[in-house]
């Protein structure tokens, strides 16, 4: 099923109208090719480019009897073109025209792909501006640990959304690849120059090498990169949900006026985008085991492939865009709460500074495991207790032998958090 919200750009590309029309290209192509070869009258093609119409429900028809669908194309073309359709197809396969029709699907979902990934980059890039000296908590484990910026979230994401979108880029360049070589690959009833010129009019490569088919471990490879950005969008909604549950509170997603977050409860603002494309990623994952499955075929061709495809390469690519589209409106419109921030920060009593307390032991001339021992003491106690960890620190004999008290106040500060801050976010080329 489609997403209700989903892009009409993106389902285009996979409905009946838009494959049809490439097939004709293609099939145009290749007679173009054949008449510089000679293999085709002139005025041939010209009747053919005349006179060549699709109609597809009459195909959809048609297929109900041949039960194959290139047969029922080309039965289609031939009562649109008359006497000279028999030059149609001349010397091809129909997995010359599917392969090297889904060549140009794919790459027409993925240059849209990319161009959603770049968007959400540049969104990622303005709020991790937006924040970068933002102090809050970091976690571990999901445990308090020290503090960072929250700015350094958003550039941590736009990191891995740089590297997807290098990834995308390679593999649908890898994908955009057509054959136009006959039967079993070997060329025999047609030129390769006709591959050439098909492949080089619709911005393709030509494989080096087909047996019919082009091979699969190009498409699993690119529907694994499309499960890969799922994934880069489930990490950052999940981390949203996690912080807009009531006992964080730094951060939730945009609340519309009208919007509904339960039917029983109405006080409740559930994080429901940040849920749905943690789901949807699961989809994607999903699809990856079918396209690695489409890899072995018998001997030069099946077409065990063929019906997964039908349903991953849409599915998939519909899939992603659509949320890809809702991290892209998630992230912009968040709505970020240092106040909940800074109160979070002071949650454990002080405790996120015990490393600093550690290291500066170290430096008094401590060994480490003796200096952890010191500091843990008092960590414990402040952790049972709710006794602020510097007044369990001062109330420690053995670790004052080597602070004074303003020595301890000194270390209460996380203001040595900022200063490598620029230079994490130079690295990241974020300005």
């Amino acid at each position: 099923m489609i997403p209700r919200y989903t892009r009409p750009e993106m389902a285009k590309i996979w409905l009946d109208d838009n494959k049809f029309k490439v097939w004709l290209d293609i099939e145009i192509l290749a007679c173009e090719a054949l008449s510089q070869l000679g293999e085709i009258p002139q005025s041939a093609l010209e009747n053919i480019k005349l006179k060549a119409k699709i109609d597809v429900d009459k195909i959809l028809e048609i297929e109900e009897t041949t039960k194959h669908d290139v047969i029922a194309f080309l039965t289609n073309l031939e009562e649109s073109i008359g006497e000279d359709s028999r030059y149609v197809h001349l010397g091809l396969t129909s997995s010359d025209v599917l392969d090297t029709c889904f060549a140009v699907q794919i790459k027409q979902a993925g240059e849209l792909l990319i161009s959603q990934l770049e968007k959400l980059q540049k969104i990622l890039i303005k709020r991790a501006i937006e924040f970068k000296y933002t102090v809050c908590i970091g976690r571990s484990h999901g445990i308090h640990a020290e503090p960072m910026t929250f700015g350094l979230k958003f550039a941590l994401w736009s990191e891995e959304c740089k590297r997807n979108i290098d990834r995308l880029n390679r593999v649908t360049v890898e994908a955009s690849q057509g054959n136009i070589s006959g039967a079993v690959g070997t060329f025999e009833h047609i030129s390769p120059k006709v591959e050439e010129y098909v492949c080089e009019k619709l911005s393709l490569t030509p494989a080096s090498i087909s047996t019919q088919v082009v091979q699969r471990d190009i498409h699993a490879n690119f529907i694994s990169t499309l499960a890969l950005v799922g994934s880069m969008l489930e990490k950052i909604a999940l981390e949203i949900r996690h912080l807009q549950r009531t006992e964080v509170g730094e951060a939730e997603e945009y609340f519309s006026p009208g919007q509904k977050g339960s039917s029983a409860m109405p006080h409740k603002r559930n994080p429901i985008s940040s849920e749905n494309i943690c789901g949807q990623a699961r989809l994607l994952r999903s699809n990856v085991i079918a396209a690695f499955e489409n890899n072995a075929l018998w001997h030069e061709r099946d077409i065990s492939h063929s019906s997964v495809e039908r349903i991953i390469f849409p599915d998939s690519t519909v899939t992603l865009d659509y949320i890809l589209n809702r991290t892209i409106n998630l992230v912009e419109r968040l709505i970020v709460y240092p106040e909940n921030m800074q109160r979070n920060l002071n949650m454990t009593n002080g405790l996120i500074y015990s490393q600093k307390i550690l290291l500066a032991l170290a430096r008094k001339g401590l060994k480490r495991q003796e200096a952890y021992v010191l500091v843990q003491k008092s960590a414990m106690k402040t952790f049972e207790t709710k006794i602020p960890f510097m007044v369990t620190l001062l109330e420690n004999d053995e670790l004052m032998k080597h602070f004074t008290k303003d020595e301890i106040e000194k270390l209460f500060t996380y203001d040595e958090i900022f200063k490598s801050v620029d230079y994490i976010y130079n690295r990241c080329g974020i300005e």
